[in-house]
């Protein structure tokens, strides 16, 4: 509060030693990004692409990290996304313990990239990846719960009230199949739904504004395509479950189908036209390096090199991470 004798010149002073208080007080917001989805489906081109990097996209080895920085005003700390990708679609999902912790769960985002030109692949990796992102997830959760439950509450608080009470929560007959069922899913978790292509300039400005919301807080899109004959987009909290309708099936045929819940009907109404093919596929892409047939001692021997440098890695991450202290603040 000014003191009557003071001038004009000591409460302009004031005032900007106070801005300049405020600004050297507000921190850093760090965020994390968790991306993983089918191999080689586009997960590097997309984050590459978002940081505006001109390189060549390379295969992910095991689980890779970078970070993007975001300045939030004039002379305020730049705010830090931290990215890490997935590689090897399911085989090393396990891998997911170490992006997702109890020091970046309230800030964590999960971004599951999907090859729609594999539809029969897309619902057992789809399945696989979250299931082993939602034990983890409730892993993590339990593990905070122990020591401040309050901070489990705000999460969850904060969750559902980003989503709207019923969150409105090939023009083939086969596109038409697969984009109902993304929609379904990606409504059933309370997540957005974005199809991208990088030669689509429309497709790679949406997905800009998704992850600047996710990485760095920025406003989240009201826009929303819906159209089966377009890509896809819908934020999440946009759609409904009257807007997406039922299972793509004659009502003679789903009271048929036993399910246990809506995701496993609508899981058995999607495999009917896209029988999984997966699993069988993974079995004979791993199985060769253990066939005598195929025997190489020189390249037998790098393998069984590389499988204990990665096993040593699955084990020592999750540590590694824990005591890491990135100097990125000073860069």
């Amino acid at each position: 509060m000014p003191r009557s004798s003071d001038t004009l010149w000591d409460i302009a002073l004031a005032e900007v030693s106070k801005k300049n208080e405020n600004e050297d007080n507000v921190e850093a917001r760090e965020r994390s990004v968790f991306f993983l989805g089918n191999k080689s489906g586009g997960k590097t081109t997309i984050i590459l692409r978002f940081l505006d990097r001109d390189e060549i996209s390379k295969p992910t080895l095991a689980l890779e990290y970078t970070f993007g920085r975001r300045a939030r005003g004039h002379s305020t700390p730049k705010d830090i996304a931290h990215f890490w990708e997935l590689g090897g679609g399911t085989s090393l999902s396990d891998l997911a313990q170490i992006p997702i912790t109890v020091n970046n769960i309230r800030s964590l985002s999960v971004v599951l990239v999907l090859d729609l030109s594999k539809p029969n692949e897309l619902w057992p990796c789809m399945e696989k990846l979250l299931s082993v992102t939602k034990n983890q997830i409730n892993k993590t959760i339990n593990e905070l719960a122990k020591k401040d439950s309050i901070k489990v509450n705000e999460i969850k608080q904060r969750t559902w009230k980003m989503l709207q009470k019923d969150h409105p929560n090939f023009e083939s007959e086969k596109r038409k199949v697969i984009c109902k069922t993304l929609r379904f899913v990606a409504h059933y978790y309370g997540a957005s739904l974005l199809f991208f292509s990088n030669k689509s300039e429309s497709t790679i400005s949406k997905m800009r504004t998704v992850l600047n919301n996710l990485a760095f807080g920025t406003d989240r899109s009201k826009t929303i395509s819906v159209e089966y004959n377009k890509p896809l987009f819908v934020p999440a909290g946009m759609d409904s479950l009257s807007q997406i309708g039922s299972p793509p099936a004659a009502e003679v045929e789903l009271r048929k189908i036993s399910a246990r819940n809506p995701i496993d009907l609508w899981k058995k109404v999607y495999e009917r036209l896209f029988p999984c093919e997966s699993t069988r596929e993974i079995k004979e892409i791993l199985d060769p390096a253990k066939d005598p047939r195929y025997a190489e001692p020189e390249v037998d021997a790098m393998r069984t090199q590389k499988d204990q440098e990665l096993e040593h890695f699955r084990r020592n991450a999750s540590k590694l991470w824990k005591e890491m202290e990135f100097d990125i603040r000073g860069k």
